[in-house]
């Protein structure tokens, strides 16, 4: 019985390999350069832009999207039940551009609390635009990110 188990393990642990599967493993690496590829890489690294998203409305606002950000971070007054709740995050402001400059249907689309998404639509109402050729309907997100501790607080 004994020589049973044994010649049944060594048959197992022979055909062991044989059952095993073969894995491939491929390496994430630059593929072939496209004309398309090169171009894209070319247009980031001349124009950086927040957090890799280009808000459409930003061309008709003097000095671009850095410039209307640039603005948005200097005029920002942080809610003070925010920071003293330490709430931090994103509110999404919606609003029509109108072909003569002005905003209409100014809401807010995304809500974080503390006085965060009055502040975001104040600032909106802020900004000036150029007048573009047709009425462009969209979102502009606003951060709020409280300093670190050891940096002292924009008041």
């Amino acid at each position: 019985m004994k020589k049973h188990l044994l010649v049944l393990a060594l048959g197992i642990c022979s055909l062991s390999p044989a059952f095993a599967q073969s894995v491939k493993v491929k390496t994430k690496g630059p593929g072939p350069a496209t004309p398309a590829s090169v171009e894209a890489a070319v247009a980031t690294a001349q124009n950086p832009v927040r957090g890799g998203k280009v808000i459409p409305v930003a061309e008709y606002y003097e000095g671009g999207q850095e410039a209307m950000y640039a603005f948005i971070e200097k005029e920002m007054k942080y809610p003070l039940m925010a920071r003293r709740n330490r709430i931090q995050g994103t509110c999404i402001v919606s609003f029509t551009l109108n072909t003569d400059g002005t905003l209409s249907g100014v809401k807010l689309v995304k809500q974080i609390g503390g006085g965060c998404g009055e502040e975001a639509l104040r600032l909106v109402h802020l900004l000036k635009f150029k007048k573009p050729d047709y009425a462009i309907l969209t979102s502009l997100p606003i951060s709020f990110k409280l300093p670190a501790p050891g940096q002292a607080a924009a008041e």
